[in-house]
């Protein structure tokens, strides 16, 4: 069979991407196996504990570092990562795939969502590492810390959202936005929970790591199965 060159341009692009998002996949599950086996072997002490008390005024470990104005700040970046929240994010999403007749996609996205929340539940229960007790917590926590629920969902959920969005979007700075906010509020949620000093920062790093893999993970199944025609396929992106 005899390809147009732009054809097999396309092709080769998209094969690239693909490989590299296998990559990073991997390695980020690399990553989470790696953290697990440092923290199970009391390696990341030292770091949890230095990183946790440089956000805290050294003559009164109860008080975080930035003023009233930051810690109300920090609350409402966590909330952003809790179960209430997401949940409202994902029914909007689902309700635009449901608008746009995008039935299977939408399935996807609440089977990766509910999966994702089982692999926390999962994670936690198998690790059961007690919550940070080195400074006073700035919110309740009664969960295991490893790895952080709030980082593994908001990278999970967000992620994951962007991704099914990126899909029925043509405009590639759209595509690029949805993806950049994600990161951005993933990477804020993660941040609050250690500055609340509920989780230690490995915990957080775990949890990052994880959910990422996850919602690349559901990249990669959405690509192959909108290619054998299980889902609806991509919209084809504008330059």
């Amino acid at each position: 069979m005899i390809r147009h060159p732009l054809a097999t341009r396309l092709i080769r692009r998209v094969e690239a991407v693909t490989l590299a998002v296998i990559i990073v996949t991997a390695g980020a599950l690399w990553a989470f196996v790696a953290l697990a086996s440092e923290m199970l072997e009391g390696d990341l002490h030292a770091f949890d504990e230095a990183i946790l008390l440089a956000l805290r005024n050294p003559d009164d470990p109860a008080d975080p570092i930035g003023g009233g104005a930051v810690e109300i700040a920090m609350r409402d970046l966590t909330a952003l990562g809790g179960v209430t929240v997401l949940a409202l994010i994902s029914l909007t999403v689902l309700s635009v795939l449901l608008l746009k007749r995008q039935s299977a996609s939408a399935l996807l996205l609440s089977a990766a969502i509910s999966g994702g929340l089982a692999v926390s539940t999962v994670a936690k229960s198998t690790f059961s590492r007690p919550r940070p007790d080195l400074v006073p917590h700035g919110v309740d926590a009664a969960t295991a810390s490893f790895p952080s629920g709030h980082s593994m969902m908001a990278a999970v959920t967000y992620l994951t959202l962007a991704v099914m969005l990126t899909r029925i979007e043509r405009q590639s700075a759209v595509r690029a936005l949805y993806v950049a906010v994600a990161a951005l509020v993933t990477i804020l949620i993660g941040a609050s929970r250690v500055y609340m000093g509920v989780h230690w920062p490995s915990d957080v790093l775990a949890g990052w790591t994880l959910g990422a893999a996850w919602a690349l993970g559901l990249w990669l199944l959405a690509r192959h199965l909108a290619r054998r025609g299980r889902i609806e396929p991509e919209e084809p992106c504008d330059a």
